[in-house]
């Protein structure tokens, strides 16, 4: 078979139709993630997640450096970072596997006060929010009542006229 028997089933307006659907396919999507990076809450979220960051940082060292030593003297001198155990290796015979228990009881301790902080965050958090709450109720509910004052003056100034 020759090349010149050979015809391209293409058609110039289809060519042009399906590179502008998949220009406007890839436009809104950039727009839609656009929209998305845009979203408060995703900027709050990486906010979030760079303070936590942080936040794991100075727990590590409240852990390493102040609770795991004062808990290792009250234990009477332990460190925890050195807690393990060696376990025979069943395939090769001779050698051990260490088990550093110590550092995953160090792991468990940063968790618990990482939680915990949150947890305190959290109340104190919603706390405030209740309060606001309660004190927009409160405002609102004196509202009401300084309406309804002024809708039965209103009404007895009404009777009063209407009996004239």
């Amino acid at each position: 078979m020759s090349k010149s028997t050979i015809k391209p089933n293409l058609d110039k307006q289809k060519i042009k139709e399906r590179i502008k659907k998949d220009h406007q396919a890839r436009r809104k999507f950039l727009d839609e993630f656009k929209e998305f990076i845009n979203r408060g809450s995703v900027i709050d979220l990486a906010v979030g997640i760079v303070v936590g960051g942080a936040f794991t940082s100075i727990v590590n060292s409240l852990v390493n450096d102040i609770l795991m030593p004062l808990l290792g003297i009250i234990l009477g001198g332990i460190d925890f970072s050195t807690l393990s155990i060696n376990v025979p290796n069943i395939t090769q015979e001779g050698t051990y596997v260490t088990l550093a228990y110590g550092n995953f009881l160090q792991a468990i301790i940063n968790f618990l006060i990482i939680a915990f902080a949150i947890f305190v965050l959290i109340r104190f958090i919603n706390r405030t929010k209740n309060a606001v709450v309660k004190k927009k109720e409160e405002v609102e509910e004196e509202r009401e009542k300084e309406e309804l004052v002024l809708l039965r003056e209103i009404a007895t100034e009404l009777k009063k006229s209407n009996k004239k």
